[in-house]
């Protein structure tokens, strides 16, 4: 029974044999796919990694996805809670946007929960898989990586299923690039006029912000639990990189961040004489979820040339490149709060940041207000390239 669903599998995939997609380059994306079928792809309902969790947009269990998994979604008007439901076993999950969990039919409680982002619900798809008995994958494909939930039922490799998708993904790849062209880039909304200078030819940083994100990236250390205190007050996001050492000390922050929605990043010394890349890297991921039963493939390589960060692409790592590098400048008061803001007021567009260890909790919450006064919105830096 298992090798005729493979192969009708197969053959609805080869079915949709199309033309490869045009030459033209963009930044990797996921998909995401349901039992058969890879989805229509665009940038408010790609999935994404938060705290070691996969998160896919709710709106996959409609249509194609209600069919392909048996699992139907209610999702209030105002976004405030969303329902998922079996349609044989009559089983439900019920996730309130603002709690961090989603609670079964009798009450009993599923971590983590849902996600409100750019006014779509994501849900994890973990979660979602254990309550529902699907099977999901993360794939890595030409174009970027691929989600696939799919039924116990379907006995098709992973590797064998990327293959045979391979038009479709090609055709949904094709029709989001299209998208994209006759869509303005993020932070240059042709709506928006410039800004005069005001008298004197000073510019305010503060009007140059509005509407740009800001990716902060630390080094934790010590001060972990009081950095990701400042971002609670803020409601804002970031990413903290520890060291595997660090990581088997700072269980609970760990679990805090990762029901905030804060990325967790392994921090690697390329340089140590006694760990090589791929051990701290293992190691860190071992201590992450020994502390808070989750996994990162977040890392920042320090101390190492491309060959280092090579490695640890190719173990499914995305590093680190920030647009701005402030390690070597501390950010410790409200003076040099207002500098790093003139110094992203001064950019076009959005900016990933690393400050390394050199941020306090009196100075992140500083320029996390500064930044908020000014228009921007801070958030947290992931495996996917949302920046």
């Amino acid at each position: 029974m298992k090798r005729r669903i493979a192969a009708l599998v197969l053959c609805l995939l080869f079915l949709f044999q199309l033309p490869p997609v045009p030459a033209k380059a963009a930044e990797r994306v996921y998909f995401t796919a349901v039992g058969s079928y890879v989805l229509p792809l665009s940038d408010n309902t790609m999935p994404f990694w938060s705290g070691g969790y996969v998160y896919v947009a709710s709106s996959i269990f409609t249509g194609t996805g209600r069919e392909s998994l048996n699992v139907s979604q209610v999702l209030d008007s105002s976004l405030e809670w969303v329902v998922l439901y079996s349609g044989s076993g009559g089983s439900s999950l019920t996730f309130n946007l603002s709690a961090n969990c989603a609670l079964d039919n009798t009450g009993t409680a599923y971590y983590p929960g849902a996600i409100l982002r750019n006014g779509t619900v994501f849900v994890p798809a973990n979660t979602v898989s254990r309550y529902f008995d699907l099977v999901y994958s993360v794939i890595e494909v030409e174009q970027g990586s691929m989600v696939w939930l799919r039924p116990q039922s379907y006995n098709l490799s992973d590797k064998l299923f990327a293959n045979a998708a391979q038009y479709q993904l090609n055709t949904v790849y094709a029709d989001y690039l299209r998208a994209k062209e006759s869509t303005p880039p993020m932070g240059s909304s042709p709506s928006a006029p410039e800004r005069p200078s005001v008298p004197g030819g000073e510019e305010d940083p503060a009007a140059e912000l509005n509407g740009k994100r800001i990716a902060l990236c630390l080094a934790a250390g010590d001060a972990a639990a009081s950095l990701v205190d400042a971002l609670g007050i803020y409601n804002a996001g970031a990413a903290l990189f520890f060291t595997p050492e660090q990581l088997a000390s700072q269980g609970d922050t760990l679990r805090r961040m990762s029901a905030a929605g804060l990325s967790i990043g392994l921090l690697v010394d390329a340089a140590d004489p006694d760990w090589t890349v791929e051990e701290q890297l293992e190691a860190g991921n071992a201590a992450l979820f020994q502390a808070a039963c989750c996994k990162t493939r977040l890392a920042r390589i320090e101390n190492g040339g491309s060959q280092a960060v090579q490695t640890a692409r190719e173990l499914g790592f995305r590093c680190l490149q920030p647009d701005v590098d402030r390690s070597e400048q501390p950010l410790q008061n409200t003076s040099q709060a207002q500098v790093l803001l003139q110094r992203l007021a001064s950019r076009r567009g959005n900016a990933a940041v690393w400050l390394g260890s050199g941020a306090s909790p009196v100075g992140l919450r500083a320029f996390l207000s500064a930044a908020r006064d000014a228009g921007g919105e801070c958030v947290s830096y992931t495996e996917t390239a949302m920046l």
